[in-house]
């Protein structure tokens, strides 16, 4: 599943990330490196941006970005 489509609240752990090369390279230089454990704390009122807790810190993230970040759900 990619970080668009991760439930909020639920923590989830980054498989994969993927975009063109200046995007990816953002992306990671953010802290969004594949094994980091991130959740979805909450959505702006029309449901993009989005706000990621992650490594004690928030970020917010455009949906079509997140759509480049592939995860997986952790219990």
């Amino acid at each position: 599943m990619t970080l668009d489509q991760l439930e909020q609240g639920k923590p989830a752990r980054i498989v994969n990330v993927g975009g063109d090369t200046a995007l990816r390279r953002r992306l990671l230089d953010m802290g969004l490196t594949p094994g980091t454990v991130v959740e979805i704390d909450r959505f702006a009122p029309l449901g993009d941006p989005l706000e990621l807790c992650l490594r004690g810190y928030h970020l917010s993230l455009r949906l079509g970005a997140a759509r480049d970040i592939e995860v997986e759900a952790l219990p």
